[in-house]
């Protein structure tokens, strides 16, 4: 489990939010894949891209 100051920073510096990087880490913990995720997955990680999963 993430720290939640930790994804508040990670959050800020992506330009998104803690409950996105949260669902986002959670989901790549579980093997998912970037690209899994931001095609299959939008719902989840709050419309996250690749781009944006790869910096995670």
């Amino acid at each position: 489990m993430m720290n939640k100051s930790l994804s508040k920073i990670i959050a800020h510096e992506l330009d998104t939010t803690p409950a996105q990087i949260l669902s986002a880490i959670t989901l790549l913990d579980e093997g998912n894949t970037v690209p899994f995720i931001a095609r299959y997955r939008k719902e989840v990680t709050g419309g996250l891209d690749d781009n944006q999963l790869r910096k995670l």
